[in-house]
Order: C-alpha cells, then structure tokens, then sequence
C-alpha cells in the first residue's frame, strides 16, 4: 500500500498532532474543513488560515517531517456562490419539482457554469498551501441534489459529478501537468457513473457513511459498488476513506465531543479487505480529537491501531 492518512479540522491541527503522526510512521496528514451546510464557509475560513504566518509554520513543521499535507473538502458551494444565481438562475441545479434553486451543486449540463468552476477550481488549488497534486474538491456535502433539468436528468447523481469533476481536472492540468481529482463515492455518488468515463487523472475516492461502523465492511451491503467503482477508475491512487476514528460523527457532529475507543476489530478487517481490492490509498477521519477533547479527557488519542493496519501486510 502506498499511502494512509488521518484527516483532522483545520482548527484541531497542532504540533502534538504532527509529532503523533510522525511517531506512528503515517504518511499522510489530511485538513478537512466541517462539512455540513455551511461549507462554502468553513472552506473560506480555511483559505483565510492558510493565510496566517502561524498556521503556515505548523504545515512546514509537518513536512520537514516528512508528511505530506492534502487537503479535502466540500467546495461547490465556494465555487459557485448562490449570489451567482440572480444574473445566471441557468447555472444552477433544477430540483424535482422543476425549479431552479441556488441551494446545492449546480447544473451539470451547463457549459458557462462548468467553466467558470473549473476556473475557480484552479484559483483555489494555488492557495492551498504546500498541497500535494492530488486534489480533493467534492461535491456539496447533501443528498438528492442532482440537477434534474432536461439535459441533466439523462445522467445519474454519479455520472453529473464526473462530468463536473472532468472539466475541473482539464483546467488544472493546465496549471501543473500531474494533478490529480478524486471522485467521492459518497451519499447519492456510491454507485459507479454508467453513462460517463472519467479523463486520464480521475482517481475513486470511497467513502461509505452509510455503512455499520461496528460490522466488517465486507459483509454489509454498503460494499457492493466497490467492484464496479474499482472496473470504472482502476486501482491506480484508489483511495478508501473510512469513519473508524471520525469522533465528529461519532459525536453527531455536536461539541463537546463524546468519549472515544476506535472498534479495532472492524479497522483491521477493513484494512485487509480494502488491501485485497487494491486500494492503494486508506484514510479515515479524525475529527473531533483536538486539544479540547484532551482537556474533557485527560487523555491524547490513540492513533496506534490505525498505524498498526497500516503497517500489517
């Protein structure tokens, strides 16, 4: 396997966490900001941060100690803001019952909306400070917001988030030649796209929230599009991103953050499961982990299970 990594909230990074991850020998440190409905938000508070001399200080610590920093997170909002919708309402999704709406995603049949995301795509990719090539801009954290305009609802939730993820990759790669685009297999993306085929690049990224958190992946439902996903866009970067250290949900994403004990049984069969299809790249949230849930606990967390998978051929 290639790579691992833990994803934290941008807020929750310190030099405690670096040093833990370079002490358990994970690769990869992932800064996701809070998803939910308001993540054209916590994507800008995350450009901002990446402004701060201090917050740049602890990124260059991380990879002068050897970790690579990727960052993953929610962004259509962000690249399309609602106030877009009075001058263009085409740009936006159609919802079901026939109305144009600024809510979630956009229309991805609409080639003026396509290109002007994919070009704030590529505004967005210079900012993110010391990031690596493979680049991470999902879909609107929400479910049943495809667009269902005349052209649209031809394509499936899947197939319109290729379309928009193809024309995005196109344009950074007019910028740096090796960038790379996850598609998330997620909420009404699981399924593997029929209609549409991902340009050289496009790398599955799967993560299953709908899952059993305390059932072996492989024998729950929730398993049953990896095969196709894995056919469509190879093994090549594929990438599993899992929950058995994300405290945020594990929490109902309310703070104060519960109390916490990953489920070591469930990571390890996962793990091995994942590795058997081929994925190259397993990662997991790790949210909800920070300082203040030291302070409630007494206690740092425990990242060593994870790192013990990891390194268990």
């Amino acid at each position: 396997m290639k790579n691992a990594s833990l994803l934290i909230h941008p807020e929750e990074l310190s030099y405690k966490w670096i040093d833990r991850m370079v002490a358990h020998k994970i690769p990869t440190l992932g800064l996701h900001p809070v998803g939910g409905l308001k993540t054209d938000e916590t994507f800008a508070n995350l450009l901002k941060t990446l402004e701060q001399p201090e917050f740049r200080a602890m990124v260059d610590d991380a990879i002068e100690k050897g970790l690579k920093i990727e960052y993953e997170m929610h962004v259509i909002r962000y690249l399309l803001p609602a106030s877009e919708f009075d001058a263009h309402p085409d740009w936006f999704r159609m919802n079901d019952q026939g109305e144009r709406v600024s809510d979630f995603n956009f229309c991805a049949s609409n080639e003026e909306a396509l290109d002007f995301v994919a070009e704030r795509a590529a505004e967005v990719a210079k900012k993110l400070y010391r990031g690596s090539n493979r680049y991470f801009m999902w879909l609107d954290d929400s479910k049943n917001t495809a667009c269902h305009c005349p052209k649209c609802r031809e394509f499936s939730p899947s197939d319109q988030q290729l379309i928009i993820l193809n024309r995005m990759l196109a344009r950074l790669q007019k910028d740096n030649p090796d960038a790379e685009l996850a598609y998330l297999a997620y909420h009404d993306c699981i399924k593997a796209p029929t209609k549409v085929k991902p340009i050289k690049g496009i790398f599955v990224e799967y993560a299953p929230i709908s899952r059993d958190f305390h059932r072996p992946l492989c024998e729950s439902e929730q398993s049953e599009p990896l095969e196709a996903l894995i056919a469509l866009f190879g093994k090549t970067g594929a990438k599993a991103l899992d929950y058995w250290y994300d405290n945020s949900l594990f929490s109902k994403w309310k703070k104060p953050p519960v109390h916490f004990e990953v489920d070591a049984e469930v990571l390890h069969a996962d793990f091995a499961y994942y590795r058997s299809l081929g994925f190259e790249d397993i990662g997991c949230f790790a949210c909800y982990l920070g300082k203040d849930y030291e302070d409630l606990y007494g206690e740092e967390p425990d990242i060593s299970e994870f790192a013990k998978a990891y390194y268990t051929e």
